[in-house]
């Protein structure tokens, strides 16, 4: 782990070591000190920190192994029940993780077609009337980028998931720039990142899917507060695959740049982000800047996940996990080139973060067992 940068001019120390990793499957830990390629210009939090917030956490220890042998593994579903389910975006599956490691088939997800960055994408779960809910799903289908709904069946350990219902069609699609994370907010609202689908042009353009943050009812409706009367949130966006909330409702939205900069934003409604006009801090009139930039090679940000308000960022391409205290505005970065790239992360059980691998999507180098779930010890 090494301190990168702070809001505001703040300068945070640290003296946590991290060891070799305990698991015999998990590759070594490897901890880079170099300093990145391009200077971050200093940036002020809008997320202004108060006395009640929950203590910052970090890592503590070394992450082990919980199950290997995950295909291009996407995200990372916790249910109420205890259950996990994860889905593979090639192979359209969505596997449940039992209690000795090994992965089940629970369901496979008709309609997606594989195509470069897109398949089987996000997943997300909205409670029932009775214990079961509902599963949602992101894909890309062969002309458009889709939400279905499906419910589940059975129990933990024997988990299924019914025929699919469609949420929303015609998002936009292609071979990159696919979007594709689903969370349920804080206000019972769905919502999901689209990317711009490789055209520029549809990040601006109100009248398309493309290139947004956008906010629905569980069934695809628009919300009547919706800043334009549609399904748009906030715009401006080339492909942000990253959500989550804090402690004070506060949403935020981590995001791919183009060739300089990636992102973390928070994400105001009717908010003009920029692209393509402007990637990474621009300080431009109508546009909203992201609190916090990183060079593209050491970030390339995919899941976000927000303990208390401690936020960490699962990165492809720097091949590490992101640390924001969104109190203090401390960053740093954990695991830098020790487990390859890491697509997503969640809360888990307990004091714990989960995250997954995704070496084996074309772009990483695989070792054997890969892809990996992985846990973490977090405290203050």
């Amino acid at each position: 782990m090494h301190h990168r940068r702070v809001w505001g001019g703040l300068v945070a120390a640290s003296t946590v070591a991290l060891l070799c990793a305990c698991a015999a499957s998990a590759p070594r830990l490897s901890v880079s000190s170099s300093t990145p390629a391009q200077p971050t210009p200093e940036v002020t939090s809008t997320a202004p920190a108060t006395a009640s917030a929950p203590a910052p956490v970090h890592p503590v220890g070394d992450p082990v192994v919980i199950a290997e042998g995950l295909d291009v593994p996407w995200s990372i579903l916790r249910l109420p029940s205890g259950a996990t389910l994860i889905s593979e975006r090639d192979t359209a599956l969505v596997r449940e993780l039992l209690p000795d490691g090994s992965l089940r088939d629970a369901a496979t997800v008709a309609g997606v077609v594989p195509n470069g960055e897109g398949g089987l994408l996000g997943l997300a779960y909205l409670p029932g009337d009775d214990d079961t809910g509902w599963v949602y799903a992101y894909f890309t289908a062969a002309s458009d980028n889709r939400i279905v709904r499906m419910p589940v069946t059975g129990a933990a350990g024997s988990l299924g998931l019914g025929e699919p219902e469609s949420v929303l069609t015609g998002i936009p699609a292609a071979g990159n720039h696919n979007g594709g994370r689903l969370e349920f907010g804080p206000d019972g609202m769905l919502y999901a990142t689209a990317g711009d689908a490789g055209n520029t042009g549809n990040a601006q353009n109100l009248d398309s899917l493309g290139g947004k943050i956008l906010r629905m009812t569980p069934t695809g409706e628009v919300p009547a507060d919706n800043p334009f009367g549609t399904l748009v949130y906030s715009f401006g966006h080339r492909n942000p695959q990253g959500l989550a909330w804090d402690s004070a409702g506060q949403l935020w939205a981590s995001e791919f740049g183009q060739n300089t900069w990636d992102e973390l934003n928070l994400i105001t409604a009717g908010a003009n982000y920029g692209w393509p006009e402007v990637e990474g801090i621009g300080q431009t009139p109508g546009f909203t800047d992201p609190v916090q930039q990183w060079s593209t090679d050491e970030a390339s940000p995919s899941g976000l996940a927000s303990v208390g308000d401690t936020l960490f960022l699962a990165a492809l391409g720097g091949e590490r996990m992101w640390r924001v205290d969104s109190s203090t505005g401390t960053v740093d970065d954990w695991f830098v080139n020790s487990f390859g790239r890491l697509r997503d992360v969640v809360s888990g059980p307990g004091s714990t973060l989960w995250f997954v691998t995704n070496n084996t999507d074309g772009r990483g180098s695989p070792s054997p067992g890969d892809d990996r779930l992985y846990q973490v010890q977090v405290a203050p």
